[in-house]
């Protein structure tokens, strides 16, 4: 079973079994809208996503009975899973003034009673704009932490991770390798074809290098035209052969119709040692990035 849910933040839906002029379906509606107005409160303790579903499964649970509650929201990377899914389900479409907040599914064994979808589109009034500002929390945080023009995470964002990854590495005494990637000749792209077409290449090889890494993997734009790549428990062999991997697969894109210069990167290799730091671990890096260039571009080297 699935239902379409706008924004019922105005009003709340009457209940179909009785009359609106009986006392006893007034003091339902009544305690229905102090029910939604106290929840509200609740919501409104936090901007986080997952804590904020958390939150309203509690407070919807009092009321009606599942099993499960699944909310997404397509075009961002935000999915929240609790509870067991079962045969029977409700799904809402959540908006508020025209605007789409994500999906809502509720499982349980047996299915719901119409009574019950009511009293459910009635409690997620109150779940409606706690949830648009979370997710406009949520767009505010990443958009201080992504490149805007490649999608991946930027510098900022990078030299914090590396910092904390180093820490980890040493406490925990597990690998810690870098990948650092450049554009070979990307200045004679951006002066013979342009620089929306640099700007393109630039968004290909990131893409490229984001599918050919693992999902553990971190992937920053480390500025102009190189990327940075952070691998936590892969030795130095498993990074070269990584590298190695994404030089083949960016080699491979074509996306200047017509004809256009062939992309390629060249790609330097380094592990963590006990005694580096954050600037010695980056020299190395950098070191192992200018013997691939300096050797003919297009290859992999490791320092």
């Amino acid at each position: 079973m699935s239902r379409q849910l706008h924004s019922i933040a105005g009003g709340l839906r009457s209940m179909e079994a009785q009359s609106l002029k009986s006392k006893q379906t007034q003091d339902a509606q009544d305690l229905i809208a102090s029910r939604v107005l106290a929840m509200t409160g609740v919501l409104q303790t936090t901007l986080e996503t997952n804590e904020l579903i958390a939150l309203f499964a509690r407070e919807l649970s009092l009321f009606v009975e599942f099993d499960g509650i699944d909310y997404h929201f397509e075009t961002l990377p935000i999915a929240v899973n609790l509870g067991r899914r079962h045969k029977h389900s409700c799904s809402y479409q959540l908006f508020v003034s025209g605007e789409e907040l994500g999906k809502l599914k509720l499982y349980r064994r047996q299915p719901f009673k119409r009574a019950e979808l009511e009293l459910t589109e009635n409690l997620l009034s109150g779940l409606l704009y706690p949830l648009r500002n979370a997710l406009l929390y949520y767009r505010a945080v990443q958009s201080a932490l992504i490149d805007p023009l490649t999608g991946v995470k930027n510098r900022r964002t990078m030299e914090s991770a590396v910092q904390r990854e180093i820490e980890l590495s040493k406490r925990q005494a597990r690998s810690l390798s870098l990948i650092l990637l450049d554009i070979d000749h990307f200045k004679r792209i951006n002066d013979e074809l342009g620089h929306l077409c640099g700007d393109q290449a630039l968004r290909a090889v990131a893409q490229q290098a984001e599918n050919t890494i693992r999902n553990s993997d971190m992937l920053f734009r480390y500025g102009g035209e190189e990327f940075l790549i952070v691998l936590s428990g892969t030795d130095l062999e498993g990074t070269r052969m990584l590298a190695e991997r994404i030089r083949q697969e960016i080699e491979k894109l074509d996306i200047y119709p017509g004809g256009g210069p062939q992309l390629s990167v060249s790609l330097g290799v380094t592990q963590l040692q006990q005694t580096d730091d954050t600037a010695s671990l980056f020299d190395r890096v950098d070191k192992a990035l200018y013997l691939a260039k300096n050797n003919g571009r297009n290859r992999v080297e490791v320092s």
